[in-house]
């Protein structure tokens, strides 16, 4: 079941990656789509989209079906996401510029509302599979562990075999080749539907031992936005609820900026990207052992902080070191081409570790929710920061168009037409930019207050409420 659960996430992985990562650079770059065109629809889409998560988290919190309150969302979901992912890959090519901005966009809010339904209820289960203080962290640590493997392997593919295998003498660069992408969205799309299905069917045995459903009451939207009010309002919520939003938007910097950096700012070749990204699987297993211990050490708040402030100040060192003119370039000294690599190895790694110990914290609201209001909210916890995260990623890709207009850094350049004042530019526009976000992300966690002792009160005393409740009820 645990596996199950945990595979669920290669499917957000798959397409998290896609979108974050290849999304503006193939459209720009091999499609031809102005790239403030692209940072427009992918930021309308994410706003769009965001309105679904409330709404899919409440609906699940309430859902009655003999299906669990989770499970017939995560299965519905399942086939319009694989469908929609590979379409996106295959936009019609003799489109123009406004046909190809609606095609891109309406396909982005298909598949985004199509995940909503299948992650914010999938995330949902973790705080009902268990509600142990260490347990949790280690669930929640596998999951992260199979999206982000998931979501490289992907990555991998696509740098090692798909495109390589299109480079041909017209497209000399298989990375520029609208052939290799429409395999990368079959493979994709494969993924993401096997994924989805596995996880479902692997926890459906679980149903009758979740928490069931509340009393059915008539629907009513002023209460409903009331009882949000209430399970959310927190000072822990609302210190993770800004530390999500600050993420948010440095995340969506610097995944979208991610291979412009490694193509035009280091100049790596496609086989050395290749060999970068697939050091994530190693950094996917140092995060998801790191995190449950570095909880058990420390607990989760302070840990998190700890590995974040070495995580996100070590992300742009090697930029900056080589923009202090410290590291010649990778094409001088093919040395750095490996130094950055196992920086990034261990960099990615404590991200990831920040990020699982992060959600773990959010769970552990549901408990401290459930003791003030007498009500399981997992769904509304999940579905508010999707929200969230949603609402504001956008702002960073639309911030990496930005910068990449600041650097000035057109469509459709090949790399070796590439000036390095260019280069250059663009690391200088991108260091400042990303660890501002970071560190500030940082610093408003830091008031999150709910710590392993006040976890384990919530749980005595909610064991003790249901005890008295059970005592109580006729016979």
């Amino acid at each position: 079941m645990r596996i199950a659960y945990g595979l669920g996430a290669v499917a957000n992985g798959v397409k998290d990656n896609g979108f974050s990562y290849f999304l503006l650079l193939f459209y720009s770059q091999v499609v031809g789509l102005d790239a403030r065109l692209v940072g427009i629809a992918i930021f309308a889409a994410l706003l769009f989209d965001a309105v679904s998560d409330p709404v899919v988290g409440a609906w699940s919190d309430t859902a009655r079906t003999r299906w669990g309150r989770r499970h017939p969302f995560m299965y519905a979901a399942a086939l319009p996401l694989a469908v929609g992912f590979f379409l996106l890959w295959n936009p019609p090519l003799a489109w123009g510029q406004e046909a190809l901005f609606w095609y891109l966009l309406l396909l982005a809010v298909a598949i985004r509302t199509a995940m909503t339904f299948f992650e914010v209820p999938s995330s949902a289960l973790a705080p009902e599979l268990t509600q142990d203080y260490d347990a949790r962290s280690a669930l929640i640590a596998l999951r992260h562990y199979f999206g982000w493997t998931g979501g490289n392997l992907m990555t991998v593919l696509a740098f090692a075999a798909i495109f390589p295998a299109f480079a041909t003498p017209a497209i000399a660069d298989g990375r520029f080749n609208p052939e290799a992408y429409r395999v990368f969205g079959l493979v994709g799309a494969g993924l993401i539907l096997a994924s989805a299905l596995v996880c479902a069917l692997g926890t459906h045995a679980r149903i009758p031992h979740l928490m069931p459903p509340p009393p059915r009451r008539p629907a009513s939207l002023a209460r409903t936005l009331r009882e949000t009010r209430e399970t959310l309002g927190t000072r822990s919520f609302a210190a993770l609820s800004a530390a999500t939003i600050l993420g948010a938007i440095a995340t969506g910097l610097a995944a979208s900026l991610a291979f412009y950096l490694n193509i035009f700012f280091w100049r790596f070749s496609s086989s050395q990207i290749a060999i970068l990204t697939f050091g994530i699987f190693v950094s996917a297993i140092l995060g998801g052992a790191l995190a449950p211990r570095v909880g058990r050490r420390f607990g989760k708040r302070r840990g998190a902080i700890g590995v974040g402030l070495v995580a996100f100040l070590g992300a742009p060192l090697p930029i900056a070191l080589r923009l202090a003119g410290i590291l010649p370039s990778a094409t001088e000294a093919p040395w750095v081409f490996w130094l950055v690599a196992g920086a990034t190895v261990i960099d990615v790694g404590l991200i990831i570790a920040f990020q699982v110990l992060a959600t773990a914290m959010m769970a552990d609201l549901v408990e401290e929710a459930e003791l003030r209001t007498g009500r399981r909210s997992e769904g509304t916890f999940f579905a508010a920061v999707s929200f969230i995260r949603k609402a504001v990623t956008g702002i960073g890709v639309t911030a990496a168009s930005m910068v990449l207009a600041a650097a000035g850094l057109a469509e459709g350049l090949d790399p070796s037409q590439v000036p390095e004042t260019v280069s250059l530019r663009l690391g200088a526009v991108y260091v400042p930019a990303v660890l501002s976000l970071w560190l500030a992300m940082i610093a408003v966690l830091s008031l999150y207050r709910l710590e392993r002792a006040d976890h384990e009160a919530n749980l005595a005393a909610l064991a003790a409420r249901r005890t008295l409740t059970s005592a109580a009820a006729p016979r």
